[in-house]
């Protein structure tokens, strides 16, 4: 069962949101951040990315650094630019990109279900970006961002939402720097939050899409307060982060591709010879989008290829098997490129597919990389079986968008 409880959610006055969401933290660098909150005191990149308010340099682990965002997001407070409910409520979050519309329900997620695996990961995590993030949730008592989950869809819970979502919405904008719709609802009404609380305990497991470390973060921290506390009863309000859930089947997966500096002194010819080898290639005109599962895109010296895995490569029946995302790590990066990991080679590097296949072109034509590779997106169900079998997905394997807008609402844990 899922255990979630509703919150009093920290907000923004609706004239001011816009002034306060933000891009997340973990998308952007800090000098990124200072242009986009420049001018703007009510930026949440204050409390998110609080570097941005020391001199260029300073780094974003100092601890003056961490003791700024609390800092701020008191004065936040005080200034009213955000403001806590008088009440526990759910709240509907909607994005819309591309004239389609998902809608995720902000719920406090249970700590101990993530501790004991019901909450689902496909992620590895890296103990220095949690170590970051349980500092930060630390320091504030807060969860400033939310994390985004998926699950196995509901028509019941879809009704309550869409009941919601027929209304005026309280916040209601297109964000400058993504072109994305934010929509924004309270579920305020007694009966709708005791019938949400009863679906969710009826759904078997929440699957982390996107913000493993913030996920791992928050529930670490919520686990070190139980610890900690003589007189923990369990319905204190660090038991639970802050989660924005989605049916699985209104997501958008996109692919998440591959550049790498050099061939591993091979020719373009001698190259491609050692691709046909598990790969059927075919020459390609113009820009050329993989067709479906085991087809990839190459490009190397201004040329487009199609490569078509050859039977053998994969394994249909195994959840890590059937992934492109394997086979193309296996039998083209390392096997002909030696590139053996993905997590630390400093010859390879990854392009979000939101930034279209000319992005690969442009650092390939730049010679800044030799040749890149565009993979066919992963599935929802193949991520929920992963995470099921209790297998982890290899690095850089999914991309979600939207992004979730951070600062539309934030969780305190006392």
């Amino acid at each position: 069962m899922a255990v979630i409880k509703p919150f009093r959610g920290v907000r923004p006055p609706k004239e001011l949101v816009e002034k306060v969401a933000s891009r997340p933290y973990d998308v952007l660098n800090s000098e990124e951040a200072r242009a986009e909150a420049e001018g703007n005191e009510m930026s949440l990149y204050h409390i998110i990315k609080p570097e941005i308010d020391f001199p260029v340099g300073t780094d974003e682990h100092d601890e003056r650094v961490y003791s700024k965002a609390a800092e701020n997001f008191k004065k936040f407070q005080e200034k009213g630019w955000l403001v806590q409910d008088k009440k526990e409520c759910y709240y509907v979050y909607a994005q819309t990109m591309n004239g389609k519309t998902q809608y995720g329900l902000v719920v406090g997620a249970y700590v101990p279900e993530y501790m004991n695996g019901k909450i689902k990961k496909h992620e590895l995590t890296r103990r220095d970006k949690e170590e970051d993030r349980m500092k930060h949730v630390r320091v504030n008592n807060a969860n400033i961002e939310p994390v985004f989950f998926a699950y196995p869809d509901n028509k019941e819970i879809d009704a309550i939402v869409a009941k919601y979502a027929a209304t005026e919405p309280t916040y209601n904008f297109v964000a400058p720097n993504d072109g994305f719709g934010h929509h924004f609802w309270i579920i305020d009404n007694d009966e709708d939050i005791k019938r949400l609380t009863e679906l969710f305990a009826g759904i078997e497991s929440f699957y982390i899409a996107d913000g493993h470390h913030r996920s791992a973060a928050a529930a670490l921290v919520g686990a070190e307060k139980a610890k900690n506390n003589p007189n923990h009863r369990g319905d204190e309000e660090y038991n639970y982060f802050m989660a924005v859930c989605f049916p699985a089947n209104q997501l958008t997966i996109i692919d998440y591709n591959r550049v790498v500096k050099d061939l591993n002194n091979l020719t373009p010819e001698q190259f491609l010879e050692a691709v046909s080898k598990h790969f059927t290639v075919e020459k390609k005109e113009g820009i050329y989008h993989p067709a479906k599962l085991h087809n990839f895109a190459l490009y190397l010296d201004g040329c487009w290829y199609s490569l078509t895995a050859k039977e053998g490569t994969y394994d249909d029946n195994d959840p890590i098997g059937v992934l492109d995302v394997t086979i193309s790590s296996k039998y083209i990066l390392d096997e002909i490129l030696g590139i053996k990991d993905l997590r630390s080679d400093k010859r390879i590097d990854f392009v979000g597919g939101i930034r279209g296949l000319e992005e690969l072109e442009r650092r390939v034509d730049s010679g800044e990389m030799k040749v890149a590779l565009a993979l066919y997106p992963v599935t929802m169900k193949q991520i929920m079986d992963i995470a099921d079998s209790g297998n982890i997905m290899p690095p850089k394997t999914t991309w979600f968008e939207p992004k979730l807008r951070s600062g539309l609402i934030i969780h305190k844990l006392d």
